[in-house]
């Protein structure tokens, strides 16, 4: 872990966050509540979650990590049973807050408690529980609303995963996104909530505001959010008609045979890695037998290295459809890794000063090097490398100066 933090740092991303920080805090003298600063060094270590239902084939792994930002403002939550529901129900959600952990938490805790309050004991599917999905969040932003202190900013964007025996539901406001996995391609996507957006922007112009730099009233980067309660003050209004609405998007998936996994993440992994991407990797991490959770680390350490700044969650929900482990593809792995680490270690002895560890890396990105994972590439294997590197040094001391 510290050989790869150092890479990180030494990747040029230090620049990047410096450059990050300095816009943050001219955009901070304009918007009250956005994110602080940016730290000199990400904060890499990992908080990992993970268990299995007892319905088959149901598994859940989780990671989270603050990364360049000052603070961790993220949270998740899953419940593998829902009480007064059949066995087979469950409820997954990645909330990413701004302007302070306070929305996010809340959502975390109390959002699967308002959805078993709309659900009740017997919903008719899809129609009932679709409904159910848009009045808990609804009724947990009014939660909310009436904890939160007057006048203070912040808020939570969030996207949660309702599965039953018969459907997926996905409900979502804002920018955390998830995606659907089946037969080895995504089959479904949620669609950001920005300001530009047709829909949105209609909204917010008939509540009475305006969007400006491809913000909510030239602040607020997404339309849809738990909290942020300075954008809901349009008189006459319903909450779903308001600059920024709780009101989500749900969409209601029947269920196949086929289905592979759902991702749920923060914004700060799709900064990084595209739809495609993300399933790709994923799928090949299963096939190594992979557990969900430590896929879900490799994944956010993959971001982090191909430049993400934002603090990251990353959930998958694992169907009986998943890819399990092969044979040959753990082979092909070992061999990648014996590959990638003698490769370091030529291109450390046979410089007549021992190369960075930053100047490996990229020496390394430049060549053609055939099996590096899908949707992930040479960064998602910044571990190993990492890792040969610091072995190859004489003393910690050493290694620490490169």
């Amino acid at each position: 872990m510290a050989a790869f933090a150092r890479l990180l740092e030494r990747l040029g991303w230090s620049g990047r966050a410096q450059e990050a920080a300095e816009q943050e805090a001219e955009a901070e003298r304009r918007v009250p509540g956005e994110p602080g600063g940016l730290l000199a060094a990400p904060r890499c270590s990992q908080r990992l979650h993970a268990g299995a239902a007892t319905a088959p084939g149901l598994r859940f792994g989780a990671s989270a990590v603050q990364g360049w930002r000052a603070r961790m403002e993220d949270a998740h939550c899953a419940r593998l049973t829902l009480p007064g529901l059949p066995s087979g129900w469950a409820f997954f959600a990645v909330l990413d807050g701004h302007g302070g952990a306070r929305a996010a938490r809340f959502g975390a805790r109390h959002l699967p408690g308002h959805v078993l309050g709309e659900l009740g004991p017997a919903p008719r599917e899809p129609g009932d529980v679709r409904r159910a999905l848009r009045g808990a969040f609804l009724r947990a932003d009014a939660h909310l609303r009436a904890l939160w202190p007057r006048s203070d900013p912040g808020g939570s964007t969030a996207v949660a995963l309702l599965v039953s025996p018969s459907f997926l539901y996905l409900a979502h406001c804002g920018d955390s996104r998830a995606l659907l996995s089946r037969s080895g391609s995504v089959a479904f996507c949620t669609e950001d909530h920005r300001p530009h957006r047709p829909r949105e922007r209609e909204r917010i112009h008939d509540a009475g505001g305006t969007v400006r730099r491809r913000r909510v009233e030239g602040s607020l980067a997404v339309s849809r959010a738990l909290g942020d309660f300075a954008y809901k003050q349009a008189p006459g209004r319903p909450p779903e008609l308001q600059l920024v609405s709780a009101e989500p998007e749900v969409a209601a998936l029947a269920r196949q045979a086929e289905d592979e996994f759902v991702l749920l993440a923060s914004d700060g992994v799709w900064d990084a890695l595209s739809g495609a991407d993300l399933a790709g990797l994923v799928a090949s991490r299963l096939r190594l037998g992979v557990a969900p959770e430590q896929l879900c680390a490799q994944l956010l350490d993959t971001c982090l290295c191909k430049g993400s700044l934002d603090n990251m969650t990353c959930m998958v929900v694992c169907f009986p459809g998943a890819p399990g482990p092969c044979e040959e593809a753990i082979r092909r792995e070992m061999a990648l890794d014996e590959v990638l680490s003698r490769k370091v270690a030529e291109l450390y002895l046979s410089a007549q000063e021992p190369p960075c560890l930053n100047t490996v890396f990229r020496t390394l990105e430049s060549e053609d090097i055939p099996g590096l994972p899908p949707g992930g590439g040479l960064h998602s294997k910044a571990t190993v490398i990492a890792e040969a590197y610091s072995k190859l040094c004489q003393t910690p001391e050493e290694c620490q100066e490169k």
